[in-house]
Protein backbone atom coordinates (compact mmCIF):
# COMPACT_ATOMS: atom_id res chain seq x y z
CA UNK A 1 0.00 0.00 0.00
CA UNK A 2 1.85 3.26 -1.21
CA UNK A 3 1.73 6.29 1.46
CA UNK A 4 -0.96 8.98 1.01
CA UNK A 5 0.31 12.15 -0.32
CA UNK A 6 0.48 14.78 2.23
CA UNK A 7 1.00 18.24 0.89
CA UNK A 8 2.56 19.44 4.44
CA UNK A 9 5.52 16.71 4.13
CA UNK A 10 7.82 18.92 2.96
CA UNK A 11 7.46 21.42 6.10
CA UNK A 12 7.43 17.87 8.25
CA UNK A 13 10.81 17.34 7.52
CA UNK A 14 12.44 20.60 8.94
CA UNK A 15 11.07 20.21 11.88
CA UNK A 16 13.55 20.56 14.69
CA UNK A 17 14.35 17.67 16.48
CA UNK A 18 12.06 16.78 19.97
CA UNK A 19 13.33 15.18 23.33
CA UNK A 20 11.74 11.54 24.67
CA UNK A 21 10.45 12.37 27.90
CA UNK A 22 8.51 9.57 29.39
CA UNK A 23 8.16 6.13 28.99
CA UNK A 24 5.14 3.82 30.34
CA UNK A 25 4.16 0.00 28.94
CA UNK A 26 0.54 -1.76 30.63
CA UNK A 27 1.17 -5.59 31.03
CA UNK A 28 -2.23 -5.39 30.96
CA UNK A 29 -5.37 -4.11 29.28
CA UNK A 30 -6.73 -1.60 31.92
CA UNK A 31 -3.82 -1.84 33.72
CA UNK A 32 -1.64 0.29 35.70
CA UNK A 33 1.38 2.20 33.53
CA UNK A 34 4.68 0.88 34.79
CA UNK A 35 7.12 3.60 34.08
CA UNK A 36 10.82 2.83 32.42
CA UNK A 37 13.91 4.39 31.56
CA UNK A 38 14.35 2.40 28.28
CA UNK A 39 12.42 -0.04 26.35
CA UNK A 40 12.74 -1.83 23.16
CA UNK A 41 10.41 -1.01 20.32
CA UNK A 42 8.97 -4.40 18.37
CA UNK A 43 8.50 -4.20 14.43
CA UNK A 44 5.17 -4.41 14.05
CA UNK A 45 4.20 -5.28 17.22
CA UNK A 46 4.45 -2.87 20.20
CA UNK A 47 6.74 -1.86 23.35
CA UNK A 48 8.34 -4.91 25.26
CA UNK A 49 6.13 -5.31 28.53
CA UNK A 50 3.02 -3.25 26.64
CA UNK A 51 -0.30 -5.08 26.45
CA UNK A 52 -0.38 -4.68 23.06
CA UNK A 53 2.64 -6.65 21.97
CA UNK A 54 0.13 -9.46 22.27
CA UNK A 55 -2.27 -8.35 19.72
CA UNK A 56 -2.61 -8.77 16.14
CA UNK A 57 0.45 -7.54 14.55
CA UNK A 58 -0.33 -4.42 12.11
CA UNK A 59 -2.47 -2.51 14.10
CA UNK A 60 -2.30 1.22 13.88
CA UNK A 61 -2.17 1.82 17.22
CA UNK A 62 1.25 -0.24 18.69
CA UNK A 63 2.26 3.07 20.16
CA UNK A 64 0.41 5.90 21.51
CA UNK A 65 2.11 9.34 22.08
CA UNK A 66 1.46 12.49 23.56
CA UNK A 67 3.74 15.80 23.93
CA UNK A 68 4.31 17.67 27.42
CA UNK A 69 2.95 20.95 25.14
CA UNK A 70 -0.31 19.10 25.01
CA UNK A 71 -0.42 17.92 28.45
CA UNK A 72 0.12 21.52 29.55
CA UNK A 73 -3.14 22.29 27.25
CA UNK A 74 -4.98 19.50 29.03
CA UNK A 75 -3.85 20.75 32.58
CA UNK A 76 -4.91 24.53 31.51
CA UNK A 77 -8.49 23.35 30.19
CA UNK A 78 -9.34 21.28 33.45
CA UNK A 79 -7.69 23.47 36.38
CA UNK A 80 -5.13 20.49 37.11
CA UNK A 81 -2.42 21.52 38.81
CA UNK A 82 -0.22 18.30 38.08
CA UNK A 83 -1.10 15.73 35.66
CA UNK A 84 1.10 12.29 36.15
CA UNK A 85 1.34 11.17 32.54
CA UNK A 86 0.22 8.19 33.04
CA UNK A 87 -3.33 9.27 34.19
CA UNK A 88 -3.23 9.96 30.16
CA UNK A 89 -2.36 6.25 29.59
CA UNK A 90 -0.48 7.24 26.52
CA UNK A 91 3.08 4.84 25.60
CA UNK A 92 5.31 8.02 25.51
CA UNK A 93 5.69 11.81 26.13
CA UNK A 94 8.10 14.17 23.67
CA UNK A 95 8.76 17.55 24.10
CA UNK A 96 9.71 20.15 22.00
CA UNK A 97 8.09 18.86 18.33
CA UNK A 98 4.91 19.99 17.13
CA UNK A 99 3.00 16.60 17.20
CA UNK A 100 0.57 17.14 14.98
CA UNK A 101 3.04 18.23 12.38
CA UNK A 102 4.16 14.09 12.64
CA UNK A 103 1.04 12.90 11.60
CA UNK A 104 1.75 10.65 8.51
CA UNK A 105 5.48 10.63 9.19
CA UNK A 106 7.93 8.92 9.60
CA UNK A 107 10.09 9.53 12.42
CA UNK A 108 13.00 7.77 14.59
CA UNK A 109 13.41 7.52 18.16
CA UNK A 110 16.98 6.00 19.18
CA UNK A 111 17.28 2.93 17.11
CA UNK A 112 13.38 2.77 15.97
CA UNK A 113 11.51 4.14 13.41
CA UNK A 114 7.62 4.74 14.09
CA UNK A 115 5.32 5.74 11.49
CA UNK A 116 2.22 8.19 13.03
CA UNK A 117 -1.07 7.54 11.52
CA UNK A 118 -4.02 8.54 13.44
CA UNK A 119 -4.92 11.06 15.96
CA UNK A 120 -5.38 9.27 19.64
CA UNK A 121 -8.64 9.89 20.93
CA UNK A 122 -9.69 10.27 24.43
CA UNK A 123 -11.66 7.65 25.93
CA UNK A 124 -14.73 8.07 28.43
CA UNK A 125 -11.74 6.53 30.84
CA UNK A 126 -10.48 10.10 30.77
CA UNK A 127 -13.71 11.20 32.64
CA UNK A 128 -12.76 9.39 35.65
CA UNK A 129 -9.17 10.20 35.56
CA UNK A 130 -9.13 13.65 35.19
CA UNK A 131 -12.66 14.74 36.36
CA UNK A 132 -15.32 15.89 35.10
CA UNK A 133 -14.63 17.70 31.32
CA UNK A 134 -11.51 15.39 30.93
CA UNK A 135 -12.96 14.18 27.67
CA UNK A 136 -13.68 17.92 26.44
CA UNK A 137 -10.14 18.73 27.89
CA UNK A 138 -8.40 16.62 25.59
CA UNK A 139 -10.11 16.91 22.87
CA UNK A 140 -7.11 17.70 19.68
CA UNK A 141 -4.33 17.09 22.53
CA UNK A 142 -4.90 13.50 22.70
CA UNK A 143 -1.60 12.77 20.40
CA UNK A 144 -0.79 10.19 18.15
CA UNK A 145 -1.67 6.82 17.10
CA UNK A 146 1.80 4.70 15.77
CA UNK A 147 3.07 1.59 14.35
CA UNK A 148 6.68 0.75 14.50
CA UNK A 149 8.57 0.38 11.41
CA UNK A 150 12.07 -0.91 12.57
CA UNK A 151 12.51 -2.08 15.75
CA UNK A 152 15.10 -1.13 18.63
CA UNK A 153 15.61 0.57 21.36
CA UNK A 154 14.20 4.05 22.85
CA UNK A 155 15.33 5.70 26.14
CA UNK A 156 14.49 8.66 28.01
CA UNK A 157 16.59 11.70 26.57
CA UNK A 158 16.53 10.80 23.01
CA UNK A 159 15.92 12.77 20.43
CA UNK A 160 12.72 12.66 17.89
CA UNK A 161 13.63 13.16 14.40
CA UNK A 162 11.21 12.96 10.91
CA UNK A 163 12.86 10.99 8.56
CA UNK A 164 11.56 10.61 4.84
CA UNK A 165 10.21 7.91 3.75
CA UNK A 166 13.13 5.85 1.30
CA UNK A 167 15.91 7.50 3.56
CA UNK A 168 17.82 4.77 5.84
CA UNK A 169 19.04 5.75 9.52
CA UNK A 170 22.54 6.04 8.63
CA UNK A 171 22.37 8.54 5.91
CA UNK A 172 19.54 10.83 8.07
CA UNK A 173 21.90 10.48 11.32
CA UNK A 174 24.73 12.36 9.47
CA UNK A 175 22.54 15.33 8.67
Amino acid sequence: MQKRSNPLDRFARDLPPGTLEWIGVRPERRGELRELERVVAITGYGLTGDHRTAKTPGSGRQVTVISSEFIAQIKHFTGLTELHPGLLRRNLVVSGINLNALRHQRFEIGSALFEANALCHPCSRMEQALGKGGVAAMLGHGGLCCKIIEGGEIALGDAIKVRPEGQNMDLFSSR
